[in-house]
This record gives C-alpha cells, sequence and structure tokens, in this order.
C-alpha cells in the first residue's frame, strides 16, 4: 500500500494540473455550444472540469477522429488518455486499488496516527522539497512544450505554498478526508490495475472516475484548497489569431497565487482545441503496447527524514 505522503503528494499535483485546464454528471447535453472563437474552447474545458465531467472534457479536448483512435488504443490497453495528462498517472490504477483494498480506511488511520498524526514541521519540510524536486523535473525532463514548463512551474509553486500552509498533519481532518476518499474509490469500480481501466474502456472509465474527482475536491476543502472556487475565476483571452492558429492568456488563481499562462490554440474541423493536448493526444493514440506496458515511472521523491509510509 502506498504511502500516505506518497497519496498526498498525488492527491495535491492531481489538483493542482486539474485546475490547468489542459490536462479537468456526465449526461450529454443534446445540442452541444461548438467553440466559434479560442477563447470559447478553453472555457469549454474548465465548465467540463468545474463539473467533473471527464467524458465530455475527453471528447472536447481533441477532434473526434482522434478520441475514436484514442478511445481504441485505451480498449487495446495502449493508453489512459486524458489520465495520462496527471502527473503520477502511471501509479493511479495502484492508488485506486490501495484505496480500494479491505481494512483500508483503518489501515490508513493507524499509519496516518503513527507517522504523520502532528508531525506539521515534517510534512512542511516534505511539501517544500517536493516543490523543489518536481520544479526540477519540470525544468529538465519530460515532454513538455515551454509553454507548458512555464504553466506548470507556477502551478508546483502555489501547491507547494499551499502544503506548507495546509494543516496535513490534523488528525481530525484525515479521519474525514480519508473514508472520504476510500468510499470514493470504491464507488469507481475501478480496483483490479490497469486491466480494470481496460475492460471497461474509455467512457465508462473516465464516467466512474468523475465522481471520484468530486471527493478529492471536498477532500481538499478540508484542507483550503478551494478548486472549483479557482476555475470559477478563469478568464481566457485572445492575444493574437493566424488563420486556424490563435495565441491566449489564461488567468486564474491557485491557492491565492495568481497564475498567468499563454496557451497555443488550434482550429480543426471548425473546432478549437489546445495544441498542446493535441500533442500529446496523438501521441498516446499511436503509442504501441509495448510501450504502454513498460512506459518510463517518473522519478521517486527524495526522502524527506526517518519518517516512512
Amino acid at each position: 500500500m502506498p504511502s500516505i505522503a506518497r497519496a498526498i503528494a498525488a492527491l495535491t499535483l492531481f489538483a493542482a494540473l486539474a485546475a490547468a485546464g489542459g490536462c479537468e454528471r456526465t449526461s450529454t447535453p443534446a445540442v452541444e455550444p461548438t467553440p466559434t472563437e479560442p477563447t470559447q474552447a478553453i472555457e469549454q474545458l474548465i465548465r467540463d472540469l468545474r463539473h467533473n465531467d471527464l467524458v465530455s472534457y475527453a471528447r472536447h479536448a481533441v477532434p473526434p477522429d482522434l478520441h475514436a483512435r484514442l478511445d481504441q488504443a485505451w480498449s487495446e490497453g495502449r493508453t489512459r488518455w486524458p489520465l495520462t495528462e496527471l502527473p503520477l498517472d502511471d501509479r493511479l490504477p495502484a492508488f485506486i486499488d490501495a484505496l480500494s483494498a479491505a481494512d483500508a480506511e483503518k489501515q490508513l488511520l493507524t499509519v496516518y496516527r503513527r507517522q504523520f498524526s502532528g508531525a506539521h514541521a515534517e510534512l512542511r519540510s516534505a511539501a517544500a522539497t517536493l516543490g523543489l524536486f518536481a520544479t526540477q523535473y519540470l525544468q529538465r525532463e519530460g515532454d513538455y512544450s515551454a509553454d507548458e514548463r512555464a504553466h506548470y512551474v507556477q502551478l508546483v509553486g502555489a501547491v507547494s505554498r499551499w502544503a506548507q500552509k495546509a494543516p496535513l498533519g490534523d488528525l481530525q481532518r484525515a479521519r474525514q478526508a480519508i473514508p472520504q476518499l476510500v468510499a470514493g474509490a470504491r464507488q469507481t469500480g475501478l480496483a483490479g490495475g490497469p486491466a480494470r481501466f481496460r475492460e471497461l474502456g474509455m467512457a465508462r472509465s473516465l464516467e466512474r472516475m468523475g465522481p471520484f474527482l468530486e471527493r478529492m475536491k471536498q477532500v481538499l476543502q478540508l484542507y483550503g484548497l478551494e478548486i472549483d472556487t479557482d476555475l470559477a475565476g478563469a478568464r481566457a483571452t485572445l492575444l493574437r489569431q493566424e488563420g486556424d492558429r490563435a495565441r491566449v492568456r489564461l488567468n486564474y488563481t491557485l491557492a491565492s497565487k495568481a497564475i498567468e499562462a499563454e496557451l497555443d490554440v488550434e482550429r480543426r474541423g471548425g473546432h478549437w482545441y489546445l495544441a498542446d493536448v493535441l500533442r500529446h493526444a496523438e501521441t498516446e493514440a499511436t503509442r504501441p503496447a509495448a510501450d504502454a506496458a513498460t512506459a518510463p515511472v517518473p522519478a521517486p521523491a527524495p526522502p524527506t527524514g526517518n519518517r516512512r509510509g
């Protein structure tokens, strides 16, 4: 079972990337508005994220033909896009399994009491170390564009500062948070490792992940991180447009920290899409089966002292 520290790291980084609007109940409206402007495409993705609607996010993030290819790749076990847009995405099935395990709530609370309850100084230090480590990784490694690196470094900084102030060592909050996460994971029905995601397919898996995302947001609220409030204040501004390509500025706050990102958007088939999301999705759609099984695992976080999960 992964340590509480690793679970907290995955949770907070997940929340940070969700707030980016470029990573996101699931009922589909009969008629959906077609973004006719570059900014509208970004605003549509943000609405999907606020509604925890990962199915719509996947449909709105890429053209229909690419979505179909990704759906096929998912069913063949070659990708879990758009979950691959998340940090630590390779560990998500194990995270769900750990939270869904028998006696998970009891075991996690026992580990928390023994190793993390009241350890405010150590958790603040760990948050700072993880923030530094993640920033260095983003600056040097990974298949990120210059825009993504600049954007994600801001996100990591904001989340790291939040985590250094958040009461992560508060036992009473943990007693509320852990049962919520355990219940949410079990309700997904996604326990069973990567094979379970493949068995259910893209649409059904994302549909089941939506309520879990909502639970995660509720847990983060216990610690002072209001994802939906931050998303509600996001503003997209057109900087320039040349034919089927445009440049958009996205402004929002995360954990009281102002974030400003510039994003490339391109038009395909009359619809606008985030260029970096398209690039990553194309890579995932063409990923060979062997690559999906042997994708590189992100380097582990450095040790934070004698406390271990």
